[in-house]
């Protein structure tokens, strides 16, 4: 007999970034932009198996190391506020075994002098063990790292 376990766990992981709350919003419901910074490893890889950024709509996404542990994301669109907000529904997936399930809140805030402040909330369930929420936590907070440097190279493109 297997056991099984639950670990629930709130995970918020706030930013402020020298561009609009539109930009910001606009990094995150574009499937090529996503590509450029939403990944927790350097060197990683990932890609879309579909893409539909709409209320009720579908993404399948995975990523992984080079010749390692690829990690399936299953998502669905629960609440879209143009340039304000993103509620969505997924489960990730490695293996062949779910590892955590949960309700992400993205939430774009105007800050001063024209910025965004993004709050990012993930309340999660973390299933017999395979992960944690200190490693989701890690991972967000690298990959919003990234999510300014993307920023960064636009407004110097611009």
């Amino acid at each position: 007999m297997s056991d099984y376990s639950v670990l629930h766990a709130t995970i918020v992981v706030e930013r402020t970034y020298p561009a609009s709350p539109k930009r910001v919003f606009a990094a995150w419901s574009n499937k090529e932009a996503l590509l450029s910074w939403a990944l927790p490893g350097d060197d990683w890889v990932s890609g879309y198996e579909c893409f539909d950024f709409r209320v009720g709509g579908n993404d399948r996404s995975y990523f992984g190391p080079p010749g390692g542990e690829t990690y399936l994301n299953d998502t669905t669109y629960l609440d879209i506020v143009p340039d304000a907000r993103i509620v969505s529904a997924g489960a990730m997936t490695s293996a062949g075994k779910r590892f955590s399930a949960g309700l992400m809140t993205v939430e774009f805030q105007p800050a001063g002098n024209g910025g965004c402040r993004l709050v990012m909330t993930e309340q999660s369930a973390f299933l017999d063990g395979h992960d944690l929420p200190e490693n989701h936590e890690a991972g967000w907070n690298e990959m919003l790292e990234k999510l300014g440097n993307h920023l960064g190279r636009q407004q110097a493109a611009a």
